[in-house]
Order: structure tokens, then C-alpha cells, then sequence
């Protein structure tokens, strides 16, 4: 896949690729989160934000992933380089196909979305940083706490994007993103509202 970007942009190889090349030097039976992050380096961040996001959609297992998806994000508001995960967790083995079938549903989304996203509206890397990790925080709150059926999928949806937008460097896409998780929050702290009056009425008739 050849870069769109103009020939004055810093150059910067897109998350398909990145994903594609993880999966064909990927382990044949299992691999870690150790060997993950040595192989993303300096985008682990967003990579592994943007694979836990999607896994965090899905039912069943949008808990473990919200909480796995905590450790980076509070990393990224203390500005860590790169996430560190315990050790138990970074050497656990876990199947390489599994991995394969998410990066094979995910590079051909990410390849149509690359056609729109690219690198603009640069923003201050550590400042943006932080401000990501908090707006993840807050947004996986409702995605390990809310215990709604499928109340998960928004949220997890608004991470996603909003990592893919850190990671492509595209500052416009962030805005839309970080905007569109600042509704997401206010929708949920107003339900939460409405539950306490409501149940606060409840006790009342009693």
C-alpha cells in the first residue's frame, strides 16, 4: 500500500500496515503482550488502545478488555513513553489466530478509513497524550461498570476512533473523537442523574 501523504508531511506508516506486519511476523502458535509492544514501539500506545477498544465491543469480554485497556490509559496521563503491563500479564501466552483474526477484520476497515485519515491539525504530543488517556478513562468507565446489555458498544466505539485518531496523528479526526466521547459522558452522567432522582422518589413512596 503506497502513502497518500503529501511530500512536506512528516512521514508516518499507516496502522494497516503496522497490524499487517505484526501478523505476518507473528509467532505460529502463541505470542505476548511483551513481544506485541517490542514490535510497536513508540505507537504501542495507540495500537494497543485501538485492539482492546475493538475487542471491548464485543459481549463477554468487553469487561476483561476495559480493564486491560486502564493500564495504558492511566500510563498515558502520567506520560509514560510506552505501556508497561505487569509481568504476569505481558508473558501470558495467548493464540496467535485469535490475534490474526482480529487484525483480518480489522486492516480492511482500517485501509478504507486510511483513505480519509491522515496526519493534520498537529497537536502538542504530551498534552495530547494525557488528555486522550483521560478521556479513555473516563469512557471505560462506562464500559466496565455500566451493567446495561450492549451499553458497552458506544463508548468502546468512541475509544476506538479516538485511538485511531491518535495514532494516525490526525488532529482533526481527535477533535470529532474526544468531542463525540464528551457527549457519550454527558449522555451517561445524565442517565446516572435520572437513575439516583428516580430511585431517590422510589424510596420516598415507602
Amino acid at each position: 500500500m503506497k502513502s497518500t501523504l503529501p511530500s512536506d508531511a512528516r512521514e508516518l506508516i499507516p496502522a494497516s500496515i503496522v497490524l499487517q506486519r505484526l501478523h505476518d511476523e507473528a509467532p505460529t502458535d502463541h505470542f505476548t503482550l511483551a513481544w506485541l509492544m517490542g514490535g510497536l514501539r513508540k505507537r504501542s500506545f495507540g495500537i494497543i488502545m485501538l485492539l482492546l477498544s475493538v475487542v471491548a465491543m464485543a459481549p463477554g469480554v468487553s469487561i476483561i478488555a476495559g480493564l486491560l485497556l486502564m493500564i495504558p490509559a492511566f500510563q498515558m496521563i502520567a506520560g509514560q513513553p510506552a505501556p508497561i503491563f505487569p509481568r504476569s500479564i505481558a508473558t501470558r501466552p495467548l493464540p496467535t489466530r485469535r490475534l490474526a483474526a482480529l487484525v483480518q477484520r480489522a486492516v480492511p476497515v482500517l485501509r478504507y478509513l486510511e483513505k480519509m485519515i491522515h496526519p493534520r491539525w498537529p497537536t502538542p504530543h504530551q498534552a495530547t497524550k494525557r488528555l486522550v488517556g483521560t478521556v479513555v478513562v473516563m469512557l471505560n468507565t462506562i464500559v466496565v461498570f455500566t451493567p446495561i446489555p450492549l451499553s458497552n458498544v458506544v463508548p468502546a466505539l468512541v475509544i476506538a476512533l479516538i485511538s485511531l485518531a491518535y495514532l494516525e496523528e490526525d488532529g482533526l479526526l481527535l477533535s470529532i473523537a474526544l468531542l463525540a466521547g464528551i457527549i457519550v459522558l454527558t449522555v451517561a452522567l445524565g442517565a446516572l442523574w435520572e437513575t439516583i432522582v428516580g430511585a431517590k422518589w422510589i424510596s420516598g413512596l415507602w
